[in-house]
């Protein structure tokens, strides 16, 4: 179920919970690559707060970044986070060297999950995500089960160490065998207005009245498709990402968005991109932009 206010409205899933439609990714409010700290500590804490105070109710963070700093981060600027959801991931760690090794085993996930309520302070996690996929780029889903350990954060969530579950970087095989198990609240995909492979699910999910949270919203453009939206964006006297983000809102109700920045005049510029609307003519060149 969607409403229309600030932030693009606000999406309520089936199990209850209210996304304002554009949320804060976290992931840039550690160093360099997601390791170590931030080079201010006090202007990542104001970002945080403004987007809260700007009507944001759900972080998306990760213990793997920094590791732990986002989360310390967060607790710190946020906790006892009243009306506001923090939605992290597991499945992946980070090595001397800053890798994103995978780490999907049972005793891995517990570990991970019980990281995440130290650095975050709290008794149960609102929502997790179990990041699966990959692949060459990254980005995208691998096939495969993830029978044993999407089963593994459906145990953590019986004890009460998690409220709801979701999953990332998945295809819809992947969703399905999910929800024999436990149900989601959100599925984490890389979706934009050049990387359209996931339009089939998308619409299930709404139907289901399951979150999808758009990931990366000016990743894999090519030169020519780069062009075409910087193009549009001049027309409308604003930038890229801020037609980006509107064309996701616009797309589908269920839609959730995560763009994320250090800076507070970004900030505001991605919360802005909430209320932009799109003419006719824009949409209709925006559409030729999917691959």
């Amino acid at each position: 179920m969607t409403s229309t206010s600030k932030l693009g409205g606000t999406f309520v899933t089936s199990q209850g919970i209210a996304f304002t439609r554009v949320g804060y990714g976290a992931m840039q409010l550690a160093g360099p690559g997601a390791w170590g700290p931030p080079a201010n500590r006090d202007d990542a804490i104001r970002v945080l707060r403004t987007a809260v105070e700007e009507g944001v109710n759900h972080i998306d963070t990760a213990d793997f970044y920094g590791p732990h700093v986002t989360n310390e981060i967060i607790r710190e600027a946020l906790a006892p986070y009243d009306g506001i959801s923090i939605v992290t991931k597991v499945g992946s760690v980070r090595d001397e060297n800053g890798g994103w090794p995978h780490a999907r085993s049972p005793r891995q996930l517990r570990e991970q999950v019980e990281s995440n309520l130290t650095t975050l302070g709290v008794e149960a996690l609102d929502v997790v995500n179990l990041r699966v996929g990959g692949g060459p780029d990254g980005h995208s889903p691998v096939p495969g089960s993830l029978a044993e350990p999407f089963g593994a954060l459906a145990e953590l969530r019986q004890e009460g160490k998690i409220k709801h579950l979701g999953v990332s970087v998945v295809d819809a095989a992947q969703v399905a065998e999910a929800q024999t198990t436990a149900p989601l609240v959100t599925v984490q995909n890389w979706y934009n207005v050049a990387h359209r492979g996931d339009e089939a699910l998308i619409a299930s999910l709404g139907e289901q009245g399951v979150a999808y949270t758009a990931f990366w919203p000016l990743g894999g453009f090519n030169p020519l498709q780069s062009e075409t939206l910087d193009a549009v964006a001049a027309r409308l006297g604003t930038t890229a990402q801020a037609v980006a983000i509107a064309w996701l809102l616009h797309r589908a109700p269920n839609i959730v968005v995560i763009p994320g920045t250090s800076k507070l005049a970004h900030l505001r510029d991605n919360l802005a991109a909430a209320e932009l609307g799109l003419p006719t003519d824009a949409l209709a060149e925006l559409e030729g932009l999917a691959v």
